[in-house]
């Protein structure tokens, strides 16, 4: 069993101060409060209110994507962690108190074979954007902000997570959307649509929720997609995604706002208030224990569209096109093709092994 070495052993004695100091922030009322109870229970003199624009985490994650505030809090965290042994957060670790000998051994730790490769390379890209943003503030100079940032990529890559479904799953959970119409139509009909977007024109289910009514576009077949980095993209329907989806707007009507929004238990539409993608993955478990297959997320859809896209013999560049990818390799990690002819090959070599 791999022994995890605790970032004490590792770092100076310096390190482990760092969460205990205030950091030299203006200390307006204007910030949430941030607790003094550290992880383990022990009091910590950090401030308690530090002014938003002048914290480099607040400064950092405000200039991210919404979807993409979460993840990189949680790496910040982590990193605190790390850092502190566990006695800081992301809120309250001084981070520009954070020298070159710090941040390689951060990389040392992530490196270590506790991450997979992108994650760790996703932790040191959160960690040197707060750098910078410590630089921008003023409270690092240039030169030890780059000494700081200078560090090397995390070599390695990890089998794609996830899975693809057969296509019996795929029916077999449009089957179950179908036995749920008589006693919950409204809610058949939105679920058997979101199925047909995410599998037919493969959105990512933050492309699902964010879509209106006014994205439609019924004449063409098509629907406006904005996916990640604010980029447009039309999804283009087929026969059935498109009569799915207007088996859903017959329901749901062509009021202005969300396409797909909230169903009360008692089968009635919440017009004011739309679906989030924590919501697509419980349609998701709630459709696969009634489909009787075995467990997905929203995310499988879209990698088994991409797949069934390519094997049905669709051009790489158009299949990249239609997913909305903005490099041509993440669609190809989606590429079954080159599995079934290794798996093929293998199968070429004859092992004399006769049994019992």
């Amino acid at each position: 069993m791999k022994r995890r070495i605790s970032a004490r052993y590792i770092l100076p004695l310096v390190c482990t101060r760092l969460c205990r100091r205030p950091p030299p922030f203006d200390l307006p009322t204007t910030f949430p409060r941030l607790t003094t109870t550290t992880r383990r229970g022990t009091s910590s003199p950090v401030a308690e209110k530090i002014a938003l624009d002048r914290h480099p985490v607040a400064v950092y994650l405000a200039r991210l994507a919404p979807s993409s505030r979460r993840t990189m809090r949680a790496a910040l965290d982590a990193i605190a962690g790390l850092l502190s042994d566990d006695r800081c957060d992301a809120w309250s670790l001084a981070w520009d108190k954070l020298r070159y000998r710090h941040t390689t051994a951060v990389r040392a730790l992530l490196a270590d074979g506790r991450y997979a490769p992108s994650t760790a390379n996703r932790h040191l890209a959160a960690l040197r954007g707060v750098l910078k943003e410590c630089w921008r503030l003023g409270y690092v100079s240039a030169e030890d902000f780059q000494r700081a940032a200078d560090l090397e990529p995390v070599r390695g890559s990890r089998l794609p997570r996830g899975r693809a479904l057969q296509p019996g799953e795929v029916r077999a959970l449009f089957a179950a959307c179908e036995d749920d119409d008589r006693k919950k139509p409204a809610m058949a009909a939105r679920d058997a649509a979101i199925l047909a977007l995410l599998y037919g024109s493969g959105l990512r289910r933050a492309e699902a929720v964010g879509l209106e009514v006014a994205d439609y576009d019924r004449e063409g077949g098509t629907l406006k997609v904005r996916g990640k980095g604010n980029k447009e993209r039309l999804a283009h329907l087929g026969d059935a995604s498109q009569a799915a989806l207007e088996a859903w707007l017959f329901v749901r009507g062509f009021v202005s706002g969300a396409l797909f929004v909230a169903i009360n238990k008692g089968g009635r539409l919440i017009y004011k208030r739309g679906m989030s993608g924590q919501a697509m993955l419980y349609i998701a478990r709630r459709r696969t224990l009634q489909a009787s297959v075995a467990a997905f997320s929203p995310h499988d859809l879209r990698r088994t569209f991409i797949g069934d896209l390519l094997d049905a013999g669709a051009d790489l560049s158009t299949v990249q096109q239609l997913a909305g990818h903005a490099q041509i390799q993440t669609t190809a990690r989606y590429d079954r093709r080159g599995e079934a002819t290794k798996k093929r090959a293998a199968k070429l070599l004859h092992v004399p092994y006769r049994g019992k």
